[in-house]
C-alpha cells in the first residue's frame, strides 16, 4: 500500500475514489467477509486488490477487508481528488497527515 503511487480513476465518485496502482494489493482471504459497517476515510480492498477510498455517500457496510482509515485531515484532501492524481499514503501518527497527493509539481502535504 505505502510503496507505490496510486491514480484515482474517472470510476470515481462521491461513494468513494477508486484508486489503481501497477501492483494489485493481494488479500490473504479472497472470499468476501461478512458485512460490516464503515466510515467516511475507509480504505477497502475488493477482489480486484485495486482500493476504493470511501467518500461522504459511502455505503454502511462492505463485504472487503479495510485495510487503513485516513485522518480527518487527509480525508478532506482527498475529497477535492480529481482523475488522473496520484497519491501515495503514508503511515501517520497523530501528528501527520498520511497522504501525499503527486501533482505534475509533486505537491507535498504537510
Amino acid at each position: 500500500m505505502f510503496t507505490q503511487l496510486w491514480g484515482v480513476t474517472r470510476q470515481s465518485n462521491r461513494v468513494g475514489l477508486r484508486l489503481h496502482g501497477d501492483l494489485p494489493l493481494e488479500r490473504s482471504i479472497t472470499d468476501e467477509l461478512p458485512s460490516e459497517g464503515v466510515v467516511p476515510g475507509a480504505l477497502q480492498v475488493p477482489a480486484s486488490g485495486q482500493p476504493v477510498l470511501f467518500l461522504a455517500d459511502h455505503p454502511v457496510t462492505g463485504g472487503y477487508p479495510v485495510i487503513a482509515v485516513l485522518t480527518t485531515r487527509a480525508l478532506a484532501v482527498a475529497a477535492q481528488l480529481t482523475p488522473g492524481i496520484s497519491v501515495r499514503f503514508t503511515a501517520a501518527d497523530s501528528s501527520l497527515t498520511p497522504l501525499a497527493v503527486h501533482t505534475p509539481t509533486s505537491l507535498e502535504l504537510p
